[in-house]
């Protein structure tokens, strides 16, 4: 992240690691993804004394030094909930709607042409979930593929260009990126219809039944939602948040917007979604996928019940 970026965040967001003196709400959530949008804009709305961002996730609430809530994909949830039971989704924050890019010199034309090829994308993530689901559209299994994980995640798009990958698959805006620098060798694939990422916000059972710290949850839950019909009638509002956040060009942040949704509820096939992927995950584990009823108790609507009672 330029230094030019680090002071506009500095200036925009109360982000930091460690957490400002006196900070009441503690949200850990991935900041270098889109994703994040309306979290950023809550917590500069409701001010640094009320809420702080710092960098994480899901296991950031079960940490020493805890935070209160944490944004992740549902991919996430569904892998650490096996270990903590107690965790709640109580708001889904965005939906990320992915695209495979291959190039064309590697002989795809179609998504059936992907066997064989070599496919980069983030394994255990909501990205490898995406690239499974579309493969098999195709016939194809993970097996029929050989998935290359590359990381930092900038690693990916060049490694497009200079053709040690065939295709790949992740999180805007590096799909975008390595659209860009395939040019015109580049060809995309996208059906929303096949998954969607429901990037969710999370708390623990305990935070919710303490009434203090659920109070602060439920505001913060009321910020989310103006935040989020805010960004859904002036998604401008966001970019520099975002572009301070991740440390992404405000341009490129603006051209990839569309694959991003925020639609500031719970997402009505979320159970649906879970109860599928967890099928998809349980391997991972060794472990058979949970039942419905099982998965149902992660989820908690009672928070955004809540918050939407002024």
């Amino acid at each position: 992240m330029t230094t030019r970026l680090v002071a506009a965040l500095a200036l925009v967001v109360p982000l930091a690691l460690p957490l400002a003196a006196g900070a009441q709400l503690r949200v850990a959530g991935n900041t270098s993804t889109l994703e994040l949008a309306p979290v950023l804009l809550a917590a500069q709305e409701l001010g640094a004394d009320r809420a702080v961002v710092r960098n994480g996730g899901i296991p950031a609430l079960f940490e020493a030094d805890a935070a209160d809530l944490a944004t992740n994909a549902e991919t996430q949830a569904l892998r650490q909930s096996v270990d903590h039971p107690d965790l709640r989704v109580i708001l889904t924050v965005a939906e990320g709607f992915y695209r495979v890019v291959a190039r064309r010199s590697s002989g795809v034309r179609t998504l059936a042409d992907l066997r064989g090829k070599r496919i980069a994308t983030a394994p255990s993530t909501s990205s490898a979930y995406y690239l499974f689901k579309t493969l098999a559209t195709a016939g194809l299994a993970p097996a029929d593929v050989t998935i290359v994980p590359l990381s930092p995640l900038s690693r990916m798009p060049p490694a497009l260009a200079a053709h040690e990958i065939d295709a790949l698959t992740i999180w805007e805006p590096e799909i975008q990126r390595a659209a860009d620098l395939a040019g015109a060798d580049a060809i995309e694939f996208q059906d929303r219809r096949v998954y969607r990422e429901l990037f969710g916000l999370y708390a623990t059972v305990a935070t919710l039944a303490n009434p203090a710290k659920r109070g602060e949850v439920v505001a913060f839950v009321r910020a989310l939602l103006r935040a989020s019909e805010r960004i859904r009638g002036r998604p401008s509002d966001a970019w520099p948040l975002v572009a301070a956040s991740t440390g992404y060009d405000a341009a490129l942040i603006e051209k990839v917007w569309h694959h991003e949704g925020y639609p500031g509820t719970l997402a009505s096939d979320l159970l649906d979604v879970m109860v599928d992927e967890d099928v998809y995950l349980a391997p991972e584990r060794n472990r058979g996928p949970r039942a419905r009823a099982e998965l149902a108790k992660l989820i908690d609507d009672s928070v955004l019940r809540e918050a939407l009672r002024d």
